[in-house]
């Protein structure tokens, strides 16, 4: 006697499978060699709680928060400047900081830290900007 499997069988076995595939695929990525700490950048700020320590954003850089969908930039000692994390071309989160510009590993785009003005496309439009409060060396997102 040959038993066939019942369609209710197979979904069971091909839906745990698929449950076990899903739960092994996250993102890996360290930020690429960007100066955003993958570690901080995923963390989840309490309501009104600090988004980051002023010594946390490096000048001249900055530091992606891709919970909160920001990126957070010092283009100038002490002038801290925020921007949405999400790319004006496609809609990719940004992946990186580096030399003065956000940049999206999508299509490559790339935004000024200063302004969020777009230094290279595709992107033709700016990130838009964020407001954040800075008191003492705490950064929160207003």
């Amino acid at each position: 006697m040959t038993l066939s499997p019942t369609r209710r069988t197979v979904l069971i076995v091909t839906g745990g499978a698929a449950a076990a595939l899903a739960t092994g695929c996250g993102n890996d990525d360290d930020g690429g060699g960007s100066s955003s700490d993958a570690a901080d950048s995923t963390k989840s700020t309490a309501a009104g709680g600090a988004l980051a320590k002023t010594t946390d954003i490096p000048e001249g850089g900055g530091r992606i928060f891709t919970a909160e969908k920001v990126v957070v930039t010092q283009p100038a000692k002490g002038d801290f400047k925020a921007f949405s994390a999400i790319c004006t071309h496609q809609g990719c989160t940004v992946s990186t900081v580096a030399d003065g510009t956000i940049n999206c590993a999508c299509h490559k785009s790339e935004f000024r830290i200063a302004d969020g003005s777009v230094a290279s496309g595709p992107a033709t439009k700016p990130l838009p900007q964020k407001q954040i409060t800075v008191q003492g060396d705490s950064i929160t997102l207003t």
